[in-house]
């Protein structure tokens, strides 16, 4: 790997790290109810499987994944076709929470008060779109670059 994109990978691990703790806490407490963990480096997050809340799917929260299921490479729906906005092939979840991955490790602090104030967990949400885009295509995880469409519901699950 290229010295200059380690070293932008490494500050990215480092911009987005309160997120992360953030991660590592509700990880944490998965634990204590049967949640196991693994390194996942293709996707530059710790992921917890079988977290016991939440309505299905997952959150990512800095370099950590917090996963319902038992495995992220699974095929979910995009949020414009789960909502009715646009016939799409399945997308892989891990592919869509990598995009994610990337936002954080851009925004760092910024991104939770961003991707709240761009619509939390909806179809109108740019940093959802982009994030299926990438699942899509591998390219255009920036909430702000790209095709952009403005559906108003839906969810990865």
């Amino acid at each position: 790997m290229n010295p200059l994109w380690r070293a932008l990978r490494v500050l990215g691990v480092l911009w987005t790290a309160p997120n992360t703790a953030l991660g590592l806490v509700a990880g944490a407490l998965g634990l204590a109810f049967g949640a196991h963990a693994h390194l996942r480096p293709h996707d530059l997050a710790l992921v917890f499987h079988r977290m016991p809340w939440g309505p299905g799917g997952a959150l990512t929260l800095g370099n950590v994944i917090l996963h319902t299921g038992d495995t992220l490479d699974s095929p979910c729906a995009t949020y414009a076709h789960r909502d009715g906005h646009a016939q799409e092939a399945p997308i892989v979840l891990a592919d869509h929470e990598r995009a994610h991955v990337l936002q954080y490790m851009a925004l760092g602090p910024l991104f939770l008060p961003l991707y709240l104030l761009s619509g939390g967990i909806s179809a109108r949400n740019r940093f959802e779109r982009a994030a299926d885009r990438y699942a899509q295509s591998g390219r255009g995880w920036w909430p702000w670059s790209g095709r952009d469409h403005r559906p108003t519901n839906g969810r990865c699950s």
